[in-house]
């Protein structure tokens, strides 16, 4: 048996020897694997809590109200040099309205000349008062082609009135249809018409009438006051150009504090222990120049009115460096003889 291969008894001991050593190494490789993916399992599971705990805590901040001052918000859009130039832009615009730059002033086709107008005078009426118009229409007041002629001179005169509560009602479209015939209403439309709502109409009157003419004077008129129309515009071209003149038949009084009573007053604690009201021009007829309206204009939103019309704009004169003239031929009740006005 010369040709098969034999082996020695000292290789068959080396081959024994061989994978007696390699089976430990097997079982450390075994346990080296077991112990890389133990740990990569744990680093995974902590990576996913991290995430986990990363997203609630992102949604809870998303939940939580933010409180941020008025300053952070500024802060943040960078708004503060806005902020001071909407400020400065704000005080321009006042400035540039109370020196006669006035909202919405466009030609009017109530005036026939360009040139500034003398005066532009209302007078008070109501709902009811139709046949008192008819009466003034008669004396007085011009109509018609005379009142045109009028206003060629400079002086306007509109019966002054608002709107009813219910608008477009019966009372509207009776003033409206008046209008349309005799074209002397001035319509308050902002201003609803009613007996104690009288405090609150003389401040739309003179902020609208100053944004719809271009005058020296505005003159509010009682509706039982009959006028000497050349003697009042002798008298306001005497004081043309007279700035922050308030005009009219100064009065004082007592403060009525007793509720139910005649001229009763809700503010009469506000006058002191005397309960007298401050110099005034009587509301029968008092006059403004262009200035003083364009105050009341500018302001009108924070003047306060009282329970009289002619009291709430003696107090809105006493915020401002008016001019008082005190002028007897404006005291209607009075006898004198050169007096303007009359109790009708």
């Amino acid at each position: 048996m010369e040709g098969l291969p034999t082996t020695t008894k000292t290789e068959r001991r080396s081959r024994s020897k061989n994978l007696h050593t390699s089976k430990p190494s097997l079982v450390m490789a075994f346990f080296s694997c077991v112990a890389w993916l133990y740990v990569a399992g744990r680093l995974w599971q902590d990576a996913e809590n991290r995430k986990l705990l990363a997203n609630l805590l992102k949604r809870n901040i998303e939940q939580k109200p933010k409180v941020l001052t008025i300053e952070d918000k500024l802060i943040v859009l960078g708004c503060k040099d806005l902020e001071r130039r909407i400020v400065e832009v704000e005080m321009d615009l006042t400035l540039a309205k109370s020196q006669g730059y006035l909202k919405h002033q466009l030609p009017q086709s109530e005036s026939s000349s360009q040139r500034k107008l003398l005066a532009v005078i209302g007078v008070y009426t109501g709902f009811g008062s139709y046949l008192k118009r008819n009466t003034f229409r008669g004396s007085w007041m011009p109509r018609g082609d005379a009142l045109k002629k009028l206003e060629e001179r400079g002086v306007v005169i509109r019966f002054v009135i608002g709107r009813s509560a219910n608008r477009g009602d019966s009372l509207d479209r009776h003033i409206d249809e008046e209008n349309s015939k005799t074209k002397d209403f001035f319509i308050l439309e902002g201003h609803e018409e009613a007996q104690e709502e009288l405090p609150k109409k003389i401040k739309f009157f003179f902020s609208t009438a100053v944004q719809n003419w271009d005058a020296e004077f505005y003159i509010k008129v009682d509706d039982n006051i009959g006028v000497d129309l050349e003697g009042l515009i002798g008298l306001l071209e005497h004081r043309r150009r007279q700035d922050s003149a308030y005009i009219g038949c100064m009065k004082s009084g007592e403060v009525v504090s007793e509720e139910g009573k005649l001229w009763y007053e809700p503010d009469w604690w506000k006058f002191g222990d005397e309960k007298s009201y401050f110099r005034h021009a009587s509301g029968s007829l008092l006059i403004l120049s262009k200035n003083l309206a364009q105050y009341i204009n500018t302001n009108s939103a924070s003047l306060k009115t009282y329970a009289h019309d002619d009291i709430s704009v003696g107090s809105w004169m006493m915020g401002v460096q008016a001019i008082y003239i005190d002028d007897n031929r404006l005291c209607c009740s009075s006898i004198k003889q050169d007096k303007v006005c009359s109790v009708a």
